[in-house]
């Protein structure tokens, strides 16, 4: 708040020292002010009060300055008490600016209009009436006295940057836009009116204009915090995570005492895939305001993706105590936390906390209905029933789409498909355009199993387009993304823009490769976007949204009677519903390690979650019986003492002592691939058994011991088994999964045989045969499509 200068000086006639030194003084008071030097300023003004108490200017420019250094109540009684001695224009435009910065903005408002009532040609007071009126929510009185100030001033840069707001405020963006133009025209240099410009052109759609926008702004006033929080904002929107990064940084170089600034910075990081590096960041905020919520939030999941959940429990319940216990996202958080830490009754409750604070909250249906699979009294009709309540209420809010124009100009183009000999043929002329929604397009089991098939997918057939959600990419990613015949970042899109853009895309199937996981987009399919919805990949149970028509699965996972515990119908692939992309490095299969050690060591290198009290019970027993046996268990949990020490008891209270059992953290690729050189055969959990790690640990030369299962999860196991012919490594029940855990560790020499040739086996199997996979693929896509086409057909001709 720069005082001004301009007004008219009171004369000290009449007091001791003469108006001569009171003018010199109150002269050299403003110029220690204007040049910020607050502190000479003061003492200059308190001698000129000193000679003269009732000294107008020295009162208002005194209690100006008190208001600089936030001490409000003081300052305004001094300007106020200035304003009856002398009243005049510039007193009372400054007395508003001050009573707006002090939060008091009604009064701001009419110190203005006393202003303007004493001089009605007084631009500036006219501008900042415009400011104070569209704070208070009235932008067409604001918009009229912005015009007033510009009509006074032509080439008003400050008035029309405040016009530019108000017309924002109405949503005349562009002529806001306009407005903002001629601020700059005028004051080339104008950062704030940059920066405004920006958040138009953002909010018109156009990106790069306002990426432009807030870096000009930038180049004007490089310590502009605002303009880099904007910039970055913009950034991670454009799916440039470390351009966002590096904004939010100089945010918090800019405002080192802001805890929203540090939290922000946290969160860019959290989203990158660095929650090592975001943790000091959510620390730091806390420390800054120790009753700010959200970095304890934020900091409890960040220590739970680095592996410290015993940590993360106390900010996360920290986090709903400060925010009073109404947010969904925090008690989704904090049953996320339990979960990791295999408190899995507690998870499921904190789940169902959040949705009885917001029955909407997609997250936490995915939570409740994939915290189950780690259950073992799992029940279909709960999870049924569960997975339909979240189909409702996603369905009841979306606006579904119920034509589509490629569909129908297809349709008219193309008679129903026929049969010879069982077998449809197509009659159309071009490729289907199949969409595919993951946030796993990167070094993630997805990304592994869809990358050497997208490579085989004939493009005749079918056209792929990427609807991406995730927040970083990898090296998998910038293999996979040329793949696809366009590639679309939807992360910060909403339902009601995703399924437009989709819509608009023509796409004739839409695939998720996500259903109850992390970052889905499933409660956009709920608009129906394209004629044909299909879940595949990523899930392993129904999504509950009756607007997705297929489950692609294979007799293995859903085998005949199962049909029931899905909403959609299950369109049952050939061999198996997924195909393996082989690891690039050159791991070597070692010779069976019980050769040369002279016991067996049995291995797990699944999630620790899914480590159930039945599967150590399970486990403990078949140690038992082969007394010299070893156990590895090798994951991400493991790396935390707190999770490393709770194993060891839980195993001795089996019985089984610590020396039986390594256990070791994570590791890099290379490392993970050598620990299997120490295995002789693997234990698959139930009932939540490993897919990718199974074909991991078959690539490697060492068998898995499955277990039979009652739903698509825990016939995942069985699947991999039977697909490369190890259909005798399938257990029926606990005893029997001991018996054949025995059985193989007493045949050495057939496990060192199997050893030998199993990666060929698995190479040579259907899970690995991209080409063949990519056939029946599009083979199922084409006649999904056809049986679309026949039911509008038969719809239309009623």
């Amino acid at each position: 708040m720069k005082p001004r200068i301009n007004a008219q000086q009171q004369s000290a006639r009449g007091v001791g020292g003469g108006a001569q030194d009171v003018a010199s003084l109150l002269n050299e008071a403003l110029a220690h002010h204007q040049a910020g030097r607050l502190v000479d300023a003061k003492a200059l003004y308190s001698r000129i009060l000193a000679i003269a108490p009732k000294h107008a200017d020295a009162l208002h420019f005194m209690g100006l300055l008190a208001c600089q250094i936030k001490q409000y109540d003081a300052g305004l009684v001094l300007m106020r008490e200035s304003i009856a001695i002398h009243p005049n224009p510039i007193y009372h435009n400054n007395f508003g600016n001050a009573l707006r910065e002090a939060g008091r903005l009604p009064e701001a408002i009419d110190a203005y209009r006393q202003a303007v009532a004493l001089k009605v040609d007084y631009a500036e007071a006219h501008n900042n009436l415009g400011n104070a009126l569209r704070e208070k929510g009235e932008p067409r009185a604001a918009l009229e006295s912005c015009v007033h100030a510009i009509e006074l001033r032509p080439g008003y840069a400050e008035a029309y940057n405040n016009l530019g707001n108000a017309l924002k405020d109405l949503g005349e963006l562009a002529a806001a836009a306009e407005s903002y133009g001629k601020a700059i025209w005028s004051k080339p240099a104008f950062a704030e009116a940059h920066l405004n410009l920006g958040h138009v052109r953002k909010a018109q759609g156009e990106l790069e204009a306002a990426v432009a926008s807030y870096r000009a702004g930038i180049a004007c006033a490089p310590n502009l915090a605002a303009a880099h929080d904007s910039l970055a904002t913009l950034l991670l929107h454009r799916g440039d995570i470390n351009g966002a990064i590096e904004a939010y940084r100089r945010v918090v170089e800019l405002e080192p005492t802001s805890a929203e600034a540090h939290n922000t910075l946290g969160n860019a990081l959290n989203n990158a895939g660095r929650p090592d590096a975001a943790v000091p960041f959510y620390e730091q905020a806390i420390a800054l305001k120790p009753e700010f919520p959200d970095p304890y939030h934020n900091l409890a999941n960040a220590l739970r993706r680095v592996g410290v959940p015993t940590r993360a429990v106390e900010f996360a319940r920290r986090a709903i105590e400060l925010r009073g216990g109404d947010s969904p996202s925090f008690h989704n958080n904090l049953g996320a936390i339990l979960a990791d830490l295999n408190q899995f009754d507690a998870a499921l409750q904190s789940h169902r906390n959040a949705l009885a604070i917001d029955p909407d909250f997609g997250e936490s249906h995915t939570c409740v209905l994939f915290g189950q699979s780690y259950i073992a009294n799992w029940s279909a009709e709960t999870h049924l029933a569960d997975a339909r309540y979240f189909g409702e209420r996603m369905a009841a809010r979306a606006r579904p789409y119920s034509q589509w124009p490629a569909f129908e100009a297809m349709n008219r183009a193309e008679s129903c498909a026929h049969v010879e000999s069982g077998v449809p043929h197509r009659r159309q002329k071009r490729p289907l355009k199949v969409g595919f929604v993951s946030a796993d397009f990167r070094k993630h089991p997805v990304g592994y199993f869809l990358e050497c098939v997208l490579a085989q997918l004939d493009r005749t057939r079918i056209e792929p387009i990427a609807y991406s959600n995730g927040l970083h990419n990898d090296e998998l990613t910038a293999r996979i993304k040329p793949r696809f015949a366009t590639w679309r970042h939807v992360a910060e899109m909403d339902d009601a823009a995703l399924a437009e853009r989709i819509h608009e895309d023509r796409i004739d199937i839409l695939v998720d490769l996500a259903g109850h996981t992390g970052r889905n987009r499933l409660p956009m399919f709920a608009w129906r976007p394209a004629p044909v919805q299909v879940s595949w990949l990523g899930y392993f149970a129904t999504t509950g949204l009756a607007e997705i028509d297929y489950v692609l699965a294979d007799r293995h996972v859903v085998p005949s009677g199962e049909e029931g515990q899905y909403v959609e119908r299950i369109w049952r692939l050939p061999d198996c519903y997924l195909c393996f992309t082989l690891p690039d490095e050159m791991a070597s299969v070692s010779p069976l390690p019980a050769l040369k050690n002279g016991y067996v060591t049995l291995g797990c290198f699944n999630n620790h979650k899914k480590l159930n009290d039945g599967v150590i019970a399970v486990w403990s027993r078949a140690l038992h019986a082969l007394p010299n046996s070893r156990l590895l268990l090798k994951n991400h949990q493991l790396s935390e003492a707190m999770i490393r020490d709770e194993t060891l008891a839980r195993f001795a209270a089996q019985g089984v002592g610590a020396q039986r059992l390594i256990l070791e953290g994570p590791s890099s690729r290379d490392e993970y691939f050598a620990a299997y050189h120490r295995v002789d055969f693997a234990l698959d959990p139930f009932p939540y058994p490993g897919g990718t790690t199974s074909v991991e640990a078959l690539w490697m030369g060492v068998p898995v011991l499955g277990r039979r299962g009652n739903r698509f999860l825990s016939h995942l196991g069985e699947m991999v088994l039977q697909t490369v012919g190890l259909p005798e490594w399938i257990a029926t029940d606990d005893d029997d999964y001991v018996a054949r855990a025995i059985a193989f560790a007493g045949d050495l020499p057939a496990l060192a045989a199997l050893r030998s040739g199993l990666r060929e086996r698995v190479v040579r199997s259907p899970l690995c045969d991209a080409p063949r996979f990519a056939v029946h693929l599009a083979g199922a896509f084409e006649q999904m499509w056809e049986a679309r086409v026949a039911q509008h057909a038969m719809e239309t001709s009623r």
